[in-house]
């Protein structure tokens, strides 16, 4: 996209959407939301800010749960089709914003980012930024519950890419490393029915525990831990991915 980032092209949503959320994906939605109630301590009726949405699998669990829920993300198509999904539901609302600019000042008790979707952006300010508005709209006590890909987990199960079958789609990937690990650079490609559909390239800026755990009390939250799993496992070589945990 000229003049943006890669993440600014709704193409790159519309090609990708059915192979990221597939069925098996919307199925674990509420096993997900199951840890973090456990993790969180989280009592229905408290105010929820799932940032990078997408299309709203966790946002719309967590209504139907009881939670006042407000989504977040950059892509409409996907904020269309979470209100769609969410159709009925009366404590869920779907909002069209960056992260790095959204901001509801001590409004929610709780803010979550998953599914790998922080560490984006092509200035690390920027990621500095986006938890200091997290910080800002949670309320005194609020809490983060944040996962993506760590840097000790990646180096632990580096390959340079793969290929595989989903959603009628197969999907190759190709992985390289950026810089001394700073980051992960990613090629995808997509083939249907054996012709390429999409070819997009991105970086994923790698923290290790140590970095995100810095980086969540420079942004102004109070504790930060760090567990390996959404159940609070810990973060040692068996972990599956980073789980940042940190009150406001």
């Amino acid at each position: 996209m000229a003049g943006g980032e890669w993440f600014e092209d709704e193409k790159f949503w519309a090609a990708y959407a059915s192979t990221m959320f597939d069925e098996e994906r919307w199925a674990e939605v509420p096993e997900i939301v199951d840890r973090i109630e456990r993790l969180a301590r989280l009592c229905p009726g408290q105010a929820v800010l799932d940032t990078c949405c997408g299309p709203g699998r966790h946002s719309i669990e967590l209504a139907s749960r009881g939670y006042r829920v407000t989504g977040v993300d950059i892509s409409e198509g996907y904020l269309e089709a979470a209100r769609a999904s969410a159709e009925g539901l009366p404590n869920v609302r779907f909002i069209r914003a960056d992260i790095r600019k959204f901001e509801e000042r001590e409004a929610f008790d709780l803010a979550l980012n998953l599914f790998t979707s922080f560490g984006y952006f092509a200035d690390p300010e920027d990621d500095l930024e986006a938890l200091r508005r997290i910080h800002a709209s949670l309320k005194s006590g609020g809490k983060l519950v944040l996962e993506t890909q760590g840097k000790e987990t990646t180096v632990r199960e580096f390959v340079e890419g793969e290929s595989f079958e989903r959603a009628g789609c197969r999907v190759r990937t190709e992985y390289s490393v950026v810089g001394h690990w700073e980051g992960l650079r990613e090629r995808w490609i997509l083939d249907r029915e054996g012709s390429p559909e999409a070819d997009f390239s991105f970086v994923l800026r790698l923290y290790s525990a140590v970095e995100m755990r810095a980086s969540l009390l420079q942004a102004g939250f109070e504790k930060a831990d760090i567990f390996g799993d959404l159940d609070g496992s810990p973060y040692d070589q068996k972990a599956k991915s980073l789980v940042a945990f940190a009150i406001a």
